[in-house]
C-alpha cells in the first residue's frame, strides 16, 4: 500500500519498540527483566476500580459529550486552580486521553514550517507529532552538568520568526528534572516577548521528591498562551485507561474539540466517574505510591553508583534515572547489548533527542528485587565494554 510521505518519515517510538522486543523475548521463555517503559507497576486502586463497576452496572456505558461530563471537568478544573494555581474553570477543561491530547494540540496550531522549541532530551512522542504535522522541532540542549535544567538563554537562541510553540515536560520524561519556578518565569517572559504558545505537559506532576512543581500557565499573563496537558496514568496507576485532560482558553478547548469530536468522539463513559473518584477520593494510595518511587529511586542510585563508568543525577520527579555512560559505543547498540547479553530491557537515550546519545533510561517503577537484579545484570555487561 502506498503509506503517506509523512508517515514514512516519522520513526516508530523508541520506547514501545524496546518494550515489544521485551515481551517478544519474555514470549520465548526468557528472563528478562524490563526497566524501558513508562508505566507504574501498582494495581489502579480499589476506591477507583469500584467508582468504574458501579457506573458499568448502572448503564453508565453510552456516549457523553465529547468535552466530557460536566462533574469531571468542574473537579479537574477546581482541583487545577487549588492546587497549581491555574486561574481555569470548567469551560476551560477538554477530557481526552494524555497523549491523544498532546498530538491534537499538534494538529491544532501547527502548520507546515512553524518551528517548536524541544528541551533536548525529551519524551519520544513529542518530536514525532511536530513533524506529522510538517513542522520543524529545534532543540533546545540541557546538560548533565546542570541537571537537565532548561536555561533560558539557549531558549531565546533558538528563537526565530517562525517560532510557533515551546514545549516543557516537568518533571521531565527521560530526565526527571523538575524545572524550577525561576527557570519556567524567564521561559514565560521569552514566549510573551515572542508571542510563543507554550504546550506545558504536567503528567508527573504529583511525582515530586524534591522541589516543587510549578505550573507555567499560572504566571502573570501566560493562561491565554499556555496549554497544560495532565492526566492519571502516571499519579494513580491508570496507563490502560487512557484518560486525562486539556486546559487552555475556552476558544482554544472548542477547536480542538472538533478534533475530539472526529475522532474519538469522546473518553469512554464509565471511567469518567471513577476519574472523579480519583481526584476527589482518598489519597493515601497515591502517597504511598511516591514514597515507594522514592525509596526505589534511592536505591537504584546507590547501586548504580557501584557501576564503573556510570554516572547519574538525582532526578526530583518521575520514575525514571537517566545515567550517562563512558562507554564508547553508541545508546542504541549498548541497549541492544543490554537486553541479548544482559537479558535487561533499557531505552537507547539517542531516542529522546541528540543530547540523550551517551545516556540511557531506566525506569524504577519496578519492584526493589528486580531493580537490584537488573543492576546487577547491567554491572557484568559493563564489565565487558
Amino acid at each position: 500500500m502506498m503509506i503517506s510521505q509523512r508517515l514514512q518519515e516519522i520513526p516508530p517510538s523508541g520506547t514501545i519498540a524496546i518494550s515489544n522486543l521485551v515481551s517478544k523475548m519474555k514470549a520465548e521463555g526468557k528472563d528478562v527483566l524490563a526497566f524501558s517503559l513508562g508505566e507504574p507497576d501498582f494495581a489502579t486502586p480499589d476506591n477507583i476500580v469500584d467508582a468504574c463497576v458501579d457506573s458499568l452496572k448502572g448503564g453508565f456505558t453510552h456516549y457523553t459529550p465529547s468535552m466530557g461530563i460536566p462533574e469531571l471537568r468542574k473537579v479537574i478544573a477546581e482541583t487545577t486552580k487549588a492546587k497549581n494555581g491555574i486561574p481555569c474553570e470548567a469551560g476551560n477543561v477538554l477530557v481526552t486521553p494524555t497523549k491523544q491530547a498532546l498530538f491534537m494540540i499538534s494538529l491544532a496550531y501547527l502548520n507546515p514550517g512553524d518551528e517548536v522549541l524541544l528541551p533536548d532530551p525529551s519524551w519520544v512522542s513529542y518530536e514525532a507529532h511536530i513533524r506529522m504535522c510538517g513542522a520543524i522541532p529545534k532543540y533546545v540542549s540541557t546538560s548533565f552538568d546542570d541537571g537537565f535544567v532548561i536555561n533560558p538563554d539557549n531558549v531565546a537562541k533558538q528563537v526565530t520568526s517562525k517560532t510557533k510553540m515551546m514545549v516543557i515536560n516537568s518533571p521531565s520524561n527521560p530526565t526527571g528534572c523538575v524545572q524550577p519556578e525561576a527557570t519556567l518565569k524567564g521561559i514565560a517572559d521569552i514566549c510573551k516577548d515572542n508571542d510563543i504558545i507554550v504546550l506545558s505537559d504536567e503528567i508527573y506532576e504529583n511525582i515530586i521528591y524534591e522541589g516543587k512543581h510549578h505550573s507555567i500557565a499560572a504566571m502573570p499573563d501566560m493562561f491565554d498562551r499556555t496549554i497544560t496537558v495532565s492526566g492519571l496514568s502516571k499519579t494513580y496507576a491508570m496507563t490502560g485507561w487512557r484518560l486525562g485532560w486539556m486546559i487552555a482558553p475556552e476558544a482554544d478547548i472548542k477547536a480542538v474539540n472538533k478534533l475530539q469530536s472526529h475522532s474519538i468522539t469522546c473518553c469512554a463513559s464509565f471511567t469518567q466517574p471513577a476519574a472523579i473518584e480519583a481526584i476527589k477520593g482518598p489519597q493515601d494510595d497515591m502517597k504511598a505510591m511516591v514514597a515507594t518511587f522514592k525509596k526505589r529511586r534511592d536505591l537504584a542510585l546507590d547501586l548504580m553508583s557501584e557501576i564503573p563508568g556510570l554516572e547519574c543525577n538525582v532526578p526530583g520527579g518521575a520514575f525514571y534515572l537517566f545515567p550517562k555512560y563512558s562507554a564508547k559505543i553508541p545508546s542504541n547498540e549498548l541497549a541492544e547489548k543490554l537486553l541479548t547479553e544482559g537479558l535487561v530491557g533499557v531505552t537507547p537515550g539517542r531516542a529522546f533527542g541528540p543530547c540523550g546519545e551517551g545516556f540511557f533510561r531506566f525506569s524504577y517503577a519496578a519492584s526493589e528485587e528486580d531493580i537490584t537484579e537488573g543492576l546487577s545484570r547491567i554491572k557484568k555487561v559493563f564489565a565487558t565494554l
